[in-house]
């Protein structure tokens, strides 16, 4: 088995937004803003090699979308085709594609400019579950669920669903389970898998950076806050007590990080990255 972290640029969002009822004076310690209010995150995705098996999670936005649209977003940096190159993959080497929720900032770069599916000969995962939630999407949400990102992939017949269990995680591959996670939004789900005698946990936006392991520290993104709390602190608990390494698809300067727990709640310990694992 081999895991690597593949960059797909970075992107902006407002500071407020994305921490919620935590006072700019806290957060922007942690991740300035710039004269606009906008911080700068991360695109991470990962690519996890099991035997025949080549398993993309997540695929940032892509880069089909107006000049108006990535206006509000300012995408910059690498582009996730040239990642996977430097990594010695080409798209067609692409099996499987993981999506952990269907936000135009995780699945964009799913289909491509003339949309197709990006990755030819990859099936593409999600629950079914999400889906109907995102093809369906409420008023709040809408925005961030784009059918150019989404449709594409059933209308080639590529999408398959995910079971989701309650209450135990669904098994994906030899190496590979799934937690769900309900606050963020619908059936969002979060990889966890073992590598190199360690347990990792692919974030999404449950903890997005290193900066929202504290419980209060929710996006206001988040269509179901208070569910998120809770499920942070479950999550949290297991993390601390098993030292499971916590991967961030958005944060800037930190790939992973272990968690400790102290009479102060919950913080981040000893930082990583897989490569050095």
């Amino acid at each position: 088995m081999q895991v690597y972290s593949i960059d797909a640029g970075t992107f902006k969002l407002d500071g407020g937004a994305m921490f919620g009822v935590v006072p700019k004076q806290l957060w922007q310690k942690l991740i300035p803003a710039d004269e606009n209010n906008l911080c700068t995150f991360a695109m991470r995705c990962l690519l996890i090699v099991e035997g025949d098996q080549r398993i993309l999670i997540d695929t940032g936005m892509g880069d089909k979308q107006s000049d108006k649209f990535f206006g509000h977003y300012h995408p910059a940096g690498n582009h996730l085709l040239t990642s996977l190159k430097e990594k010695g993959f080409e798209k067609e080497d692409i099996t499987d594609v993981l999506l952990t929720h269907l936000h135009f900032d995780h699945c964009g770069g799913a289909v491509n400019k003339s949309m197709e599916p990006a990755f030819p000969h990859a099936t593409y995962w999600t629950s079914e579950q999400h889906w109907k939630w995102a093809v369906h999407p409420n008023a709040r949400e809408k925005a961030s669920f784009l059918k150019e990102n989404i449709l594409p992939l059933q209308e080639h017949g590529v999408i398959k669903f995910i079971e989701e269990k309650q209450e135990q995680r669904t098994r994906f591959s030899e190496h590979i389970e799934i937690l769900f996670a309900n606050g963020h939004t619908k059936s969002m789900m979060l990889p966890v898998f073992q590598y190199n005698n360690h347990t990792f946990v692919y974030m999404a936006d449950l903890i997005p950076t290193a900066a929202h392991i504290p419980l209060p520290y929710v996006m206001g993104y988040d269509m179901f806050p208070m569910t998120t709390i809770t499920e942070k602190e479950a999550f949290l608990k297991e993390a601390a007590s098993n030292r499971y390494k916590l991967i961030f698809e958005h944060d800037v300067n930190i790939e992973c990080c272990n968690v400790i727990e102290t009479e102060k709640g919950f913080s981040k310990g000893e930082v990583f990255q897989l490569r050095d694992l």
